[in-house]
């Protein structure tokens, strides 16, 4: 398969490439400038001109507190950029894999019917608490109005080895300083992308349609993620649990966030510590060389 992969300048995209290249397929990379997603001609003109048989759209404005200033900005690359890209692929007739987020939701959790709190799952109603959120719901919209062909891939907490993330910010303080204050009163499911990328293409070899939820498995807060870490890496650093409000940022941030897929033609991704610890050793080999 001849495969589109905007924001190919991305931490995600990083191991998308490396994951489509192993399973055999052939890949047009672009990022700023060869491409600007919000320019529609261009985005045409580029789709008429290269005709992928599929697109995994990673391009995105991720700057979740920049949003809340930078309205316009987020809405023309998360919005009208996704819509742009949904609708050249559809002319071609060529399937399109949108990246989204959990940030979609408004961090309420739902119950299940035992009482207790349960994952989002793909049928479960939105409602975004923050610029970047709304962005990228309307990009979902817009990319699932495109075309019934087309795939919008919920995922959350995404790390990986090719960009700034948090266990990089959590081990780099570990050696600075003897303890770390992390936030306890929010949970969510980590995803390393090196398992995040073979998913994707998967879903994409397979004709899976329409909205997924991919995560790593299970849920954790990020006062516990920061545990794992350390636990993992054998670093000895303690982990001080403050709350969202104790660091108050421009953006609110889902208290609950955890995402899970009820389709049976989508495949579950392993435990988030199993990610952890691939993360760990995929770091450990890029430095030793």
């Amino acid at each position: 398969m001849r495969i589109l992969l905007t924001g190919a300048a991305g931490m995600l995209a990083h191991d998308v490439r490396r994951a489509s290249e192993r399973a055999g397929h052939q890949l047009i990379l672009v990022d700023l400038p060869e491409l600007d997603i919000t320019d529609e001609r261009a985005v045409f003109e580029f789709y008429e001109r290269e005709r992928p048989e599929a697109t995994v759209n990673c391009a995105a404005f991720t700057d979740v507190d920049g949003a809340q200033s930078k309205r316009e900005l987020a809405h023309a690359v998360n919005a009208t950029g996704a819509g742009n890209l949904a609708a050249a692929a559809a002319r071609i007739g060529s399937p399109l894999l949108h990246i989204s987020t959990d940030y979609v939701f408004d961090g309420v959790a739902p119950m299940g019917p035992d009482g207790r709190p349960r994952g989002y799952v793909e049928r479960d109603p939105t409602g975004p608490a923050s610029v970047y959120g709304q962005t990228k719901l309307e990009g979902e919209r817009r990319v699932l109005g495109a075309s019934g062909e087309h795939t919008v891939v919920r995922t959350a907490w995404l790390y990986g080895v090719a960009g700034p993330n948090f266990v990089e910010t959590m081990l780099r303080l570990a050696g600075e300083r003897e303890s770390v204050q992390v936030v306890d009163d929010q949970i969510g499911s980590p995803t390393w992308s090196g398992h995040l990328a073979p998913a994707l293409v998967g879903l994409l070899e397979r004709g899976v349609r329409g909205v997924v939820h991919l995560t790593g498995g299970g849920s954790v807060s990020w006062n516990g993620f920061a545990k794992e870490i350390f636990r993992q890496a054998e670093l000895d650093c303690r982990v001080e649990a403050i709350s969202s409000e104790q660091i108050a940022r421009p953006a609110k941030r889902p208290e609950f966030s955890v995402l899970e897929s009820e389709r049976p033609d989508v495949l579950p991704m392993g435990p988030w510590q199993d990610g952890l610890a691939g993360y760990l050793a995929a770091r450990d080999g890029m430095m030793r060389r």
